[in-house]
């Protein structure tokens, strides 16, 4: 890249590590993980129409998506490499978050609950990055976090009659379990796993990121 910073180069080297245990994981429970899209209604799930967007939409059409945990170290590692890659090519490409909290984790769901329901108030990037800048606090905390969460809502100044209601509602959760069901049906079984314009990029090193996306920006 041509802005790597000292961080994003020990975050590359977490994801790298991080993203191996994954496969192994996968290996050893007999799946080989997500597997390259082929069929048109695996392309549609990867994104949705009410997918969640970072920023604004590109202009290249190029689509970067991330089927994430919040509570997930690898995506904690993942998140300031992105987090460049969203300077870098901002009006270029599309910015795409899939929620897919794993069970092993216990305030994966909550934390995904509680960005959803700020997007609803258009706080979405805010409560986002929130989560990601405060991992280390609560993550992996076998406890709930509700409250510690919605101390998030408060400093983002959101109505919190209406974060309250939207937190605990059907309508969020299943909003929630919509991006699971579709990132269960592409094989995806760990987080961060990725997609470039609909196909699955299994990155090996922080370049592979700016490499895959200026490729694909010139197609």
């Amino acid at each position: 890249m041509r802005t790597q910073t000292k961080v994003a180069a020990v975050a590359a080297l977490a994801l790298v590590v991080l993203m191996i245990a994954v496969f192994v994981v996968a290996q050893q429970r007999g799946s080989e993980g997500p597997q390259p899209v082929s069929s048109p209604e695996e392309r549609s799930a990867v994104v949705r129409e009410d997918s969640r967007i970072l920023g604004e939409e590109g202009a290249s059409g190029t689509t970067f998506v991330e089927f994430l945990d919040f509570e997930c170290e690898a995506c904690g590692a993942a998140f300031p490499i992105v987090e460049e890659l969203r300077e870098e090519y901002a009006g270029e490409v599309t910015f795409v978050v899939r929620y897919f909290p794993l069970p092993g984790h216990f305030n994966a769901e909550r934390a995904a609950r509680a960005v959803e329901a700020a997007a609803r108030q258009g706080e979405f990037e805010a409560m986002y990055k929130k989560m990601y800048e405060t991992q280390s606090s609560w993550g992996e905390a076998q406890e709930p976090h509700d409250d510690l969460f919605r101390s998030f809502a408060e400093d983002l100044s959101l109505d919190m009659a209406q974060f309250d209601a939207d937190y605990v509602s059907k309508e969020v959760a299943e909003r929630v379990q919509r991006d699971v069901d579709d990132g269960l049906a592409l094989g995806v079984q760990g987080t961060p796993t990725f997609y470039i314009d609909g196909q699955l990029f299994q990155p090996q090193s922080v370049e592979d990121f700016d490499t895959a996306l200026k490729e694909a920006i010139e197609k």
